[in-house]
């Protein structure tokens, strides 16, 4: 690319040219995204670590170059988007690295693990004028995004308290057994984790929080021994649903475990929404619930994948009735997430060859971190309220309107 045709990722050929960057558990985005003869292809492939070089090979063909760092494959050149999909600690440089060169940007989730590296990358996508889009999928699942509608439709009236309570039913496997258990590389698991579920919480609410207080602790994982290095391993490799009950029956912990395992937050947003989301990463199910009360009803979902239902009661008091005013049944996918991660790669390929508004947000995916950046400098310090920073009206003003 060169010239105008780079500044902004756009589509220079008749297929987007896509670079991806760790080629790891979630590298099944990147095959939603390599569609040969289809308007997208991947070119070019970054992992250090020759388990990721391999896949890389297998998923996408052993003519692709695979590159040992991202630095090398932006310096090759011939890319019109990356894919950052890389250990959370490691976005930032990559985001910022791609935004730099004019290379259109897609992160996982989530943007960064500080709000400080989430501001300097959003600043820096403005700057260079560079597209910038952020893989929260659940923007896309099917669940999430009939709730958001009701709201708008006023089936609760105005929305008054979002909660929700995250059960991370695999989350010794997932999470206390690689990267993620170290602070160093997360923030948090309250951050981690909890980005998908705030930026949830944000959309439903209609504003982001401005203010947390929060509490938790390492409760079950901290007080198992067993530890080794699975540097060399896959999350898939270790992962056993069927085994690991209880959770301190749990083995091969990564050597550093210093996360808190279970984590509260209360806050209010903007526009005076009051927020409760707790997050476990010990409990025996594994899903979300979302209960959303307005001053004319309230909402919640019962299971988040195949076979849920969300339902509504506004017409009148009563005690407990199973039989709510409306029940809203939520479409049933053989895909993984319901879909949403077809959608969202899908939504990601348009933006970057043509922009346009998109569900996703990355002003959105920067309240979710600094929200639960904030919640966690409230946890490890008494939970004290700390304050989450706002941004310049001109840099909300710029992604608000669809980075135009």
């Amino acid at each position: 690319m060169t010239g105008d045709d780079r500044t902004g990722g756009g589509l220079t050929g008749d297929e987007l040219r896509i670079g991806v960057v760790g080629v790891g558990e979630r590298a099944a985005l990147a095959a939603h995204a390599h569609r040969p003869g289809a308007g997208a292809r991947v070119v070019a492939c970054a992992d250090p670590h020759p388990r990721g070089q391999q896949a890389a090979r297998r998923l996408f063909g052993p003519g692709v170059p695979v590159h040992r760092g991202h630095e090398e494959m932006l310096a090759a050149g011939g890319l019109d988007a990356v894919m950052v999909l890389s250990p959370d600690h490691l976005h930032a440089r990559c985001v910022l690295d791609a935004l730099r060169a004019g290379t259109a940007v897609f992160v996982e989730k989530p943007l960064a693990v500080t709000t400080e590296d989430c501001d300097l990358v959003l600043h820096t996508a403005r700057t260079t004028g560079t597209r910038l889009y952020v893989g929260h999928n659940l923007r896309h699942a099917p669940f999430a995004r009939r709730m958001r509608q009701l709201v708008l439709d006023g089936a609760i009236g105005r929305v008054r308290a979002v909660w929700c309570r995250h059960f991370v039913g695999h989350g010794g496997d997932f999470y206390f057994k690689d990267w993620h258990a170290e602070r160093r590389n997360t923030t948090s698991l309250l951050l981690q984790k909890g980005a998908h579920d705030l930026d949830v919480i944000h959309w439903l609410a209609g504003d982001s929080l401005r203010r947390v207080t929060a509490l938790g602790e390492l409760a079950v994982y901290g007080g198992i021994s067993d530890r080794r290095d699975r540097g060399g391993e896959r999350m898939s490799e270790w992962n056993d649903p069927d085994a690991n009950w209880p959770p301190t029956a749990l083995r091969g912990l990564n050597p550093v475990v210093d996360v808190e395992d279970i984590s509260m937050l209360h806050g209010r947003t903007g526009n005076g929404v009051l927020v409760s989301y707790e997050q476990c990463h010990f409990t025996p199910d594994y899903w979300r619930n979302y209960t959303v009360i307005g001053d004319h009803g309230r909402l919640e979902n019962f299971g988040d994948l195949d076979g849920a239902v969300i339902k509504v009661w506004n017409s009148r008091r009563s005690g407990y009735r199973d039989d709510a005013d409306l029940t809203v049944p939520v479409p049933r996918s053989e895909e993984m997430h319901g879909g949403a991660d077809r959608l969202l790669v899908e939504e990601f390929l348009r933006f970057a060859a043509e922009g346009g508004p998109t569900q996703t947000s990355p002003l959105a995916a920067r309240e979710a971190v600094a929200a639960g950046h904030a919640a966690t400098k409230s946890l490890r310090s008494g939970s004290v309220p700390v304050e989450v920073p706002s941004l310049p009206a001109e840099l909300v003003s710029y992604y608000t309107r669809g980075q135009r």
